[in-house]
């Protein structure tokens, strides 16, 4: 059953009691009427109503006895309905039907769901054409009723939009890797294809438009879709992979670019980025010992950052990995969010334009805690022994640059300072701060070489990057840093 049925019996049962009355929640009525305008003013209201509301038919509207519906009636009432909510009203309206045994007689329940957007109003005419339930009747809205409704409404998020036209169980489940999704989940994958289709509703990758066919969303395709080109207006999303020969874009170059969505093609891209790569050869005992070049958690992080942050409104461009002989850039359209500053992005309070979707990858375990992922990449980074990240926020896009190991005696003292930076922080939430000893193992270095780093912090410093944990302490053979903002 259903899990609304359980609500619409419960309101048709009060309404029907001893002194029967209809209530804001439910209207019961013999069978359809005629008029297309009156049935368009119940979809209305019922949809601007808190958790909507529902239409019962069978029940005699004089009397109020239950005489039953006959299945043809009800298939023409559904039909009118649909229609009605897709054309009749301004925003589409999304309703549920059930035929349900009630005291002996079949019945036809219409679930009426309640509207993200409001108010929801005739088609064709201004906000003030809205209705709404009161003294369970339906009522033409005041001007302070539709004020009220357009402050508890919802502007859809570009995840929630439509990506396809209507299509049917068929088209969607072609143009879907839903069991790629439910291997990410760990689940089976259903043997019904209603379940399937179900599930794909609850996971916000569909819409169900009453049995008339399904909506693909904005986010079902980006995450899942075997095909970006498939979908108007998202072939542009797909992730461009390109890789040059040198240090620059001057040298030739191939690109690669993706066609599956973010979530079924990630574990593919992840690994065609790193078979990319050049690995450095290192000897040992004598043998030739491939190790990469990069961190793989650093690429894994950076890449799903880039999917995830994007500002998808932003036409004509999408996410992009660049691969060149010292670094790779990943770079997505949009700008840091207003609350974000370009030096607090490390273990920073998490926060997304696409909040559907960062939600599914940690859900697909693609990326793990919230606001976690630029700290695992510098720990990765450290590990290795590369330089800092680079971050940067250009007119309309924000680009991450890693960059390929390099000596600290190479480093410029602008990625020496960062490389401080970056670590204060990393080790502030680890154990409280950094010292000398924990600065020298970052990068690489010996004891003897501990002046070095003792200028590295004074000039980090003097820069206003870090500061001294302890203001009073007088030895700086113990001293301990923190980041200059904690």
């Amino acid at each position: 059953m259903k899990n609304w049925i359980s609500k619409a019996l419960m309101y048709l049962e009060k309404s029907l009691g001893k002194v029967p009355s209809e209530l804001n929640e439910i209207d019961w009525k013999e069978d359809l009427s005629p008029k297309n305008d009156k049935l368009c003013q119940h979809i209305s209201a019922f949809a601007n109503l808190p958790g909507g509301g529902f239409l019962a038919f069978g029940i005699e509207n004089r009397t109020a006895s239950v005489i039953g519906i006959q299945k043809d009636e009800a298939d023409n009432i559904v039909e009118r309905l649909s229609s009605l909510c897709r054309d009749g009203v301004d925003p589409l309206v999304r309703i549920d039907h059930s035929i349900e045994t009630y005291r002996g007689k079949e019945i036809l329940l219409i679930y009426i769901q309640e509207s993200a957007v409001k108010p929801v109003h005739i088609a064709g005419k201004n906000l003030e054409q809205s209705f709404i339930r009161s003294g369970g009747t339906t009522r033409k809205a005041s001007r302070q009723d539709v004020g009220a409704l357009m402050l508890n409404s919802k502007t859809p998020t570009w995840e929630e939009l439509h990506a396809s036209k209507l299509l049917t169980e068929i088209e969607v489940l072609t143009l879907l890797e839903y069991d790629k999704i439910l291997e990410l989940l760990k689940k089976p994958v259903p043997t019904d294809i209603k379940e399937i289709l179900n599930w794909l509703v609850d996971e916000k990758m569909l819409v169900d438009v009453d049995g008339k066919g399904f909506y693909i969303t904005n986010f079902g395709a980006i995450a899942a879709a075997k095909d970006l080109a498939k979908f108007d207006g998202l072939t542009r999303k797909a992730v461009r992979l390109i890789k040059y020969e040198g240090k620059n874009k001057a040298g030739s170059s191939k690109e690669f670019p993706g066609r599956k969505g973010y979530a079924v093609g990630f574990e593919a891209l992840i690994q065609f980025v790193q078979g990319l790569l050049q690995d450095s050869e290192v000897i040992k005992n004598a043998l030739r010992v491939d190790t990469a070049l990069y961190p793989e958690k650093a690429i894994r992080e950076l890449i799903a950052n880039i999917l995830i942050h994007q500002d998808f409104t932003i036409r004509g461009s999408g996410p992009m990995i660049e691969i060149f002989e010292d670094r790779i850039v990943f770079s997505n359209p949009g700008k840091l969010l207003p609350s974000k500053k370009i030096d607090r992005l490390i273990r920073t309070t998490p926060e997304s334009r696409n909040e559907i979707l960062a939600s599914a990858f940690r859900r697909y375990n693609i990326c793990e805690e919230r606001g976690s992922g630029f700290e695992k990449a510098v720990i990765a980074i450290e590990l290795f022994g590369l330089p800092p990240l680079k971050f940067e926020e250009l007119e309309n896009s924000f680009k991450v640059t890693m960059f390929a190991p390099k000596k600290y005696a190479d480093m410029t003292n602008e990625e020496r300072i960062e490389a401080c930076y970056q670590h204060s922080i990393i080790e502030y939430y680890g154990s409280g701060g950094f010292n000398n000893t924990s600065l020298r193992k970052r990068f690489g270095m010996h004891d003897k070489q501990a002046a070095q780093i003792s200028l590295l912090i004074k000039e980090a410093i003097e820069a206003g990057r870090i500061k001294a944990k302890d203001p009073d302490n007088v030895s700086k053979k113990f001293s301990i840093y923190i980041p200059y903002w904690a």
